[in-house]
């Protein structure tokens, strides 16, 4: 089928309906024309499916977080991963992929950072640009989101985010602009919240001057869900499409706009030529409807999905502990939170049902075999929430699952279920309909299993409930949140309720029916309940810890937090590590030198204990082969291949946005300007624990002086810098050389320096290669959003002269990109902090507004 013609045949209602989507994942289909409803999935973590939160029957590969995949500086490996998601995302019925997401890491407390590649745009937009290349290439289209400057979670529903044009031009727009520019994205998600003021569904200047007009972008672009708030001003600013469906704004409400001549029909048939012409690039046209969902666990995909978790793990310290040697360990002590759980992903839409997960214990038990005996101990609790019932404990009455659902039209549970399904977890939620004959929040469901207990005592249950339900015990009311419900909390996206808990005796080994009763009463888009259980608490954790540490040759001590304290719907409170994590382990590594520590998260964490363990490890949330790549790398089968993609501060008063993060008052202020992340702390010469770009390898290496093209540089050159690259230890290992361009002076403010190039090279025991850095007019240009009005202020002096005086004096009439005639140092090295070699090049003539 063809754009062009099926446009041409399309009825003014037809092209209305296609500007929302039917549902919440697909687009309508036009069955008169042959044209195909587009299903899209979720997300940045795996093309997850339809099923909210990973709570279907539909599994998918898991790859490692946001973060880590910016941890892995490898473009090449992330274009790898996309064209695996890209695949994936085409075993879901899909056709769209919404990933992936590029907001920066503009504060450590960011609550969806982990989603993230980075703090650097450029870091950020390279990445991406790569993985949107793999995931088109199997013809799936991507949507970059989310778009621009939402990089919080606080009221990111109406916060405006107040940016000056400088910051949003050289930070904030810049990963999208690669993805555009290099990536050949086909989609980009606008964000929730407003930009000085304007909704970004509704920026003309954000959807249509800078990104179709600047950056020639040709694709579509579509609201984040439930986003929508205007029909006549969100299809003027260029919008296209509205989801989920049935459409409030767009759809029939679009068409009647246009019949009442508020929306003129040559925006609306632009609209859905942008859209059409997405499905034709990605071969959708001649589709026919999207297929069943598929989980579908290749080999290949667990391979690669290990590659990147082990180059993405990021090694801090280390005074030899690491690599271990197996046969100095006769026994090992596994330790911590998160070892005896899989904590491989963050919480939101991000999050989905892996193929598979594994423990850090597991792990290194089948890394190790019988030939060391291990002991593990949880040291602390740690959780946010009580974690939900699941099999084996909680069996369904066929003991296939761990709970039957039965659900009922209506609120009461009246009539004949609708509807059956096994389940196997007590975390029970939906996102619109359950089911077919099922209203969105006009349903109840009942949902049975018998809970076998392991300990004796008084057990605490609890109950998190977005709607209205209750836990029964034995048929024994247990907690009522119709008669008393909880306060509204953060759980669920922050759509549910805070945890309502009651102690309960039970008897080890002695089962119990549990039954939750549910109904959508009062829910808004996402309905559910979910009933936890926390054991009687009587072991001194931490004490058996020690002595456990004390009794080992060496320790394995796994912390972190979880997808209940970093995940989409809030921000984190502080950098602390969850519950008592920091005493831990500062025992564990007093009572065990050999104490090697892996931190579990997906953003940076307070760390003053970081000189105590021999051994220090971020792992991020690495995905389904997360405890595979550590096993690996804790025995020296892999290399701790990352380096840092955000800055780690000693403290939260340091970082750049402190004092102007989340917001109040319905803004955040960017009050650091272009001052965030690295470029603040080395401006303004601030410590940091572990510096952007930093990281060690079990192998060292040596960069030779950079060699340049040129000594001089003019708009429209390309200087090339060749950097020499030696493994002059005695192992296979990787290095990135880094490359910052610090101007000796600026008629505006700048940074001391910012990234503008890097490679990463991987190199055998006494290898050498070259690496070759491009530099373009970006890599010196700054942003001038110029002075129009000055002169006619200058002309209000009258007689009374108006003396320039310093830096800003000239005030150039036209905004753009610019180069200043100054001298600029190229720095090479391994971090923000750690350089190697500098040289000089002299930018000889001024030169602006350069071309977008």
């Amino acid at each position: 089928m063809n754009a062009r013609k099926i446009l041409e045949e399309l009825s003014l209602e037809e092209k209305a309906l296609l500007t929302a989507g039917a549902d919440m994942w697909t687009t309508p289909a036009i069955e008169r024309l042959g044209l195909p409803a587009i299903r899209v999935t979720d997300g940045p973590n795996g093309a997850r499916g339809s099923a909210l939160l990973g709570l279907g029957d539909v599994t998918a590969v898991c790859i490692p977080c946001g973060s880590a995949l910016g941890a892995t500086w490898n473009p090449d490996l992330l274009e790898r991963v996309g064209v695996m998601l890209g695949r994936e995302t085409r075993t879901k019925g899909a056709r769209v992929l919404l990933a992936p997401t590029v907001n920066l890491h503009r504060s450590p407390l960011g609550g969806r950072n982990f989603e993230s590649f980075s703090e650097d745009p450029l870091l950020s937009g390279r990445l991406a640009a790569a993985y949107v290349r793999g995931v088109q290439s199997q013809g799936v289209a991507t949507t970059a989101k989310h778009f621009v400057a939402n990089d919080a979670e606080f009221e990111r529903n109406t916060i405006d985010s107040v940016v000056d044009a400088r910051s949003l031009r050289e930070l904030y727009l810049v990963p999208f602009e690669l993805i555009v520019k290099e990536g050949g994205g086909l989609g980009i998600m606008t964000a929730y919240n407003r930009v000085n003021g304007t909704y970004c569904s509704e920026d003309a200047q954000l959807l249509t001057q800078i990104l179709r007009e600047e950056w020639g972008f040709e694709g579509f672009v579509l609201t984040d869900w439930f986003s929508a708030g205007s029909t006549e001003a969100s299809s003027a600013a260029g919008l296209d499409l509205q989801m989920p469906g049935p459409g409030r704004f767009y759809g029939p409400a679009l068409g009647e706009a246009v019949r009442a001549e508020r929306v003129d029909e040559a925006v609306l048939d632009a609209q859905v030529r942008r859209m059409l012409g997405v499905w034709e690039k990605i071969g959708a046209l001649d589709d026919d409807a999207p297929g069943e969902e598929q989980s579908i666990d290749l080999p290949e995909d667990r391979i690669l999905a290990r590659e990147v978790a082990a180059d993405s793990m990021v090694l801090l310290r280390n005074d030899g502990a690491l690599p271990f040697a197996r046969e100095s360990l006769a026994k090992l002590a596994v330790i911590g939170p998160n070892a005896g759980s899989a904590q491989i992903m963050g919480g939101g839409s991000a999050a989905l049902k892996p193929h598979y997960k594994v423990t850090p214990l597991d792990a290194l038990r089948s890394k190790i075999g019988e030939a060391t005996e291990i002991v593990y101990e949880r040291g602390c609790w740690t959780e946010k929430t009580t974690p939900a019932l699941a099999t084996p404990d909680l069996l369904s009455s066929g003991g296939d699952g761990a709970m039957v659902v039965e659900f009922h039209a209506g609120l009461d549970w009246s009539g004949d279920p609708v509807l059956t399904k096994t389940v196997d977890t007590s975390q029970l939620l939906y996102f619109g309909s359950p089911g077919e004959g099922l209203e969105p929040g006009g349903f109840s469901f009942r949902a049975t299993g018998r809970l076998t207990p392991k300990e004796s005592g008084r057990h605490i249950f609890t109950l998190i409930q977005a709607g209205r339900s209750r836990l029964l015990i034995d048929g024994q009311i247990v907690i009522d949140g119709f008669a008393d419900p909880p306060p509204p909390g953060e759980a669920f996206f922050s759509l549910g309720s805070c945890e309502a808990e009651a102690r309960f005796e039970l008897v080890a080994g002695k089962s119990v029916e549990i039954e939750i009763q549910y109904a959508a009463e009062g829910a808004v888009i996402l309905q559910g309940a979910k009933v936890g259980l926390r054991p009687p608490l009587e072991r001194d954790l931490l004490g058996d810890a020690v002595a456990a540490a004390k009794a080992a040759d060496a320790v394995v001590l796994v912390v972190g937090t979880n997808a209940d304290w970093e995940s989409e719907g809030h921000d984190r409170a502080s950098m602390d590590l969850p519950g008592d994590q920091d005493e831990l382990i500062r025992r564990v590594c007093e009572a065990n030198p050999r104490t090697v520590v892996c931190v579990n998260t997906g953003s940076p964490t307070n760390m003053d204990w970081a000189e105590a363990p021999a051994a220090l490890l971020q792992i991020w949330f690495g995905g389904q082969e997360m405890a595979g790549a550590l096993a690996d790398v804790l025995f020296g089968d892999a290399e701790p291949g990352g380096r840092l993609p955000t800055s780690f501060p000693e403290r939260i008063e340091h970082s750049p946005s402190f004092g102007n993060f989340p917001g109040e008052n319905s803004e955040i202020r960017y009050g650091e300007g272009l001052l965030m992340g690295y470029r603040g702390y080395t401006t303004r010469h601030l410590p940091v624990r572990f510096p952007f770009g930093s990281g060690l390898s079990y192998s060292s290496f040596e960069m030779g002086v950079p060699r340049t093209s040129a000594t001089t540089f003019e708009a429209g050159d390309v200087l090339e810098v060749e950097v020499e690259v030696t493994n002059t230890g005695e192992r296979c290992g990787s290095e990135v050389v880094q490359c910052y361009v610090a101007p000796e002076s600026s008629r505006l403010f700048r940074p001391c320096m910012e990234l503008r190039a890097f490679a990463k090279v991987r190199l055998e025991p006494g290898g050498s290669a070259t690496v070759t850095l491009r530099l373009d007019d970006r890599a010196f240009a700054y942003w001038d959003p110029a002075d129009a009005e000055y002169e006619s202020v200058r002309a209000r002096g009258g007689a009374v002269a108006v003396v320039p005086a310093g830096r800003g004096h000239a005030h150039r009439s036209e905004p753009g990109w610019y180069l200043d005639a100054v001298r600029y140092a190229v720095r090479i090295g391994r971090s923000s902090e750690e350089i190697a070699h500098e040289v000089s090049i002299e930018v000889g003539k001024e030169a602006g507004p350069l071309s977008p």
